[in-house]
């Protein structure tokens, strides 16, 4: 079976600005090369179980030579495998993806090229410079930085790089910024022209400065500013000041250690990311299969004989339509019974399942659940509650008392994660979010005793989802910023935001 290979621009570190026919090749990957500024969160993208090879460039330190990097890639494919070769930026852009992209076809190897979103235009963007504007330019110019200035067979144009009517924009230019500087001036640009460099562009670790042309280099090295960075000149440098958006959040800069599940953990962390906050992934839990599945798989395929169906999370209603696909059945198996999320997670949960939630208390507590549970219940009537195996025992005490026939059933059980990077993860973070009395409980286990993981958490702001993570953190004696009105990440994000704000 013939092999294929997809050239993949990767984007400049945001995840969100990979694009979807990128994404979908990365899933499909079963062989992954991947370059140094393909951001983890982009490579993480790809299956479990694909073959990951990073062949990338770290500190003038190449993993692997390029003519092997390009063996590699021709091998894989003629063993009949999908790979994906993962650039940053655009595969075509300084990327090396056209010397590529011919051996494949040399090889005879069937191939794509996927674009990506140049640093080039990104890195501004997020740094509030227009890379062009009708008052400032006609054009702009992307060139490369790398090329030694003073070698006698230089191939820039310096005159025409000198044009104050186009902005300039160069990639990997920080080895030659002071050079660069003074040939554009030589060749004519004011000395007093704009300038910015910017590193990291898109990411949480974003730096800027700006200064003039003949004092940026001394303005980027006294930052202390390193590749990968961008260096960009004209006019258009003015304009930050009016347009910067992504490094003015409260959060931008925080890195925020996410102790959900791993499953449950990509959507949080995009959103921390899109408020230019840093994830930093230690799922302290793991969702684990019930001791005994069969009372679980019972109820499942009898869903239509109970009045009401209660989920108090994601994890129960992933589980019920586990076993529904399992057993090739759909949501019509649930009939006329009602069903209930106990959060507007779940309820959105259910919907990406065709299912709408007859019922969703205001607040995300068991308390709440119940009563509206029994103000629209007959008595007697059967009631399956569908949850972790470690459920609090509030919400079936409450229903039974009440004369309703409860099914209790354990649909999955949590365990702890260990991970021996934990602590030092953990000490990096400048915000804690406990987002379940599970996570709370996970994140203490993973130090020798309780008073070693309130000392991991000194100095941190920490934030909970909800009443009940809450009380789980004060009751291990964390003293807790701020907890979430609304049981929601973005909850969680906005509190954390209006709190930074209020300190200025």
């Amino acid at each position: 079976m013939a092999g294929f290979v997809s050239l993949i621009g990767a984007g400049p570190g945001d995840p969100g600005l990979l694009t979807l026919h990128g994404a979908r090749a990365l899933r499909e990957a079963e062989v992954l090369l991947y370059d140094a500024l393909a951001s983890d969160a982009v490579v993480a993208l790809a299956s479990p179980s694909c073959e990951r090879t990073f062949v990338g460039k770290r500190g003038g330190n190449h993993a692997m030579p390029q003519e092997e990097i390009e063996a590699l890639m021709i091998a894989r494919a003629r063993e009949g495998k999908r790979v994906v070769r993962l650039k940053g930026g655009d595969p075509l852009v300084f990327g090396r993806g056209g010397e590529e992209a011919q051996r494949l076809h040399a090889a005879g190897i069937a191939f794509e090229i996927v674009p990506g979103i140049s640093s080039a235009i990104a890195a501004p963007a997020y740094a509030g410079i227009p890379v062009t504007h009708r008052d400032c330019n006609v054009a702009f110019t992307v060139a490369t930085g790398h090329e030694d200035p003073l070698k006698a067979e230089n191939t820039l144009d310096w005159k025409k790089l000198a044009d104050p009517h186009r902005t300039l924009v160069l990639l990997m230019a920080m080895g030659n910024l002071d050079e660069i500087a003074r040939r554009l001036q030589e060749n004519g640009l004011a000395a007093q022209t704009p300038a910015a460099v910017i590193e990291n562009g898109t990411r949480p670790s974003q730096r800027t400065v700006t200064a003039t042309l003949a004092t940026i280099a001394e303005t980027a090295q006294r930052a202390g500013l390193a590749a990968p960075a961008i260096f960009i000149v004209g006019e258009v440098v003015r304009l930050r000041d009016e347009l910067r958006w992504f490094d003015r959040s409260p959060l931008f800069g925080k890195r925020l250690l996410i102790t959900r599940p791993a499953e449950q953990a990509e959507d949080f962390a995009a959103r921390a990311l899109a408020r230019g906050i840093e994830p930093i992934l230690a799922p302290t839990i793991e969702i684990a299969p019930p001791d005994d599945p069969t009372a679980a798989n019972d109820a499942v395929d009898n869903l239509a004989s109970y009045a009401w169906v209660l989920f108090t999370s994601r994890n129960g209603i992933d589980a019920c339509f586990q076993r529904l696909r399992e057993v090739g059945r759909d949501a019509r198996a649930f009939g006329a019974a009602r069903i209930a999320a106990i959060g507007a997670k779940s309820a959105e949960r259910l919907a990406e399942f065709g299912v709408h939630a007859d019922l969703v208390p205001a607040t995300a507590v068991a308390e709440e659940l119940a009563a509206e549970i029994l103000h629209r219940t007959r008595p007697a009537s059967r009631v399956l509650l569908y949850r972790a195996q470690e459920g609090r025992d509030v919400l079936p005490k409450l229903l039974a008392a009440a004369g309703l026939q409860v099914d209790d059933v354990a649909a999955y059980r949590t365990r702890f994660a260990r991970d021996p990077q934990f602590a030092e993860k953990a000490a990096r973070a400048d915000l804690l979010a406990f987002t379940s009395a599970s996570t709370v409980r996970g994140f203490v286990e993973q130090f020798p005793n309780v008073e070693a993981a309130l000392e991991s958490a000194r100095g941190k702001r920490i934030g909970a989802i909800g009443p009940i993570a809450a009380a789980a953190a004060r009751s291990f004696g964390f003293r807790l910023d701020l907890v979430a009105d609304v049981a929601t990440t973005d909850a969680l994000l906005d509190a954390f935001a209006a709190q930074l704000s209020a300190d200025g």
